[in-house]
């Protein structure tokens, strides 16, 4: 009876993420987690099937007077508890590998991103550099230039006024 409870859960849950998607689309990995579910519910369906026909079997043969062997029905019925078990904590890990694995890619295109972005700034740095360096020899030259026509004004100049000193003297 726990495994009917079970089983219209997860049926229920199924009908709920189905109900969610209306209307959007799927990605690749929604559409293949939801192949899982499906999978694991028909699996656990025919389980359930055999263990009604396991014990419908039993009952005719112990009404027909048929004995059956009570320990060997007990094994098989832990085995596929078991092995039901077994199957949830697969998928389980296979689910968190996937989410890992996605994990893992978005990280590597961050990464892949601050890369990118990291060589150009280092580009527009070394740009900003040549262009201070350039117009830094600018200045100097530029200074130099104008020392030297302030040297010419000032030669003038004193010509000049040397000239005027003479001519009204």
């Amino acid at each position: 009876m726990d495994e009917i409870t079970i089983f219209s859960i997860r049926l229920e849950s199924l009908q709920s993420l189905l109900a969610k998607l209306h209307g959007k689309p799927i990605s690749e990995k929604e559409m293949n987690r939801r192949k899982d579910m499906i999978g694991n519910l028909r699996s656990q369906a025919n389980q359930m099937a055999n263990a009604l026909n396991m014990s419908n079997l039993a009952n005719r043969d112990s009404l027909l007077g048929s004995e059956i062997k009570p320990d060997n029905t007990m094994s098989q019925l832990e085995q596929d508890e078991g092995l039901e078990k077994l199957e949830e904590t697969v998928m389980s890990t296979k689910h968190i590998a996937l989410a890992v694995n996605e994990e893992l890619g978005l990280q590597t295109r961050l990464i892949d991103d601050l890369d990118y972005h990291v060589d150009v700034t280092d580009s527009r740095l070394r740009r900003v550099q040549k262009n201070l360096a350039v117009m830094n020899k600018n200045m100097r030259s530029g200074c130099s230039c104008m020392s030297m026509l302030l040297s010419v004004l000032g030669i003038v100049g004193l010509a000049v006024v040397i000239y005027l000193l003479v001519k009204y003297l």
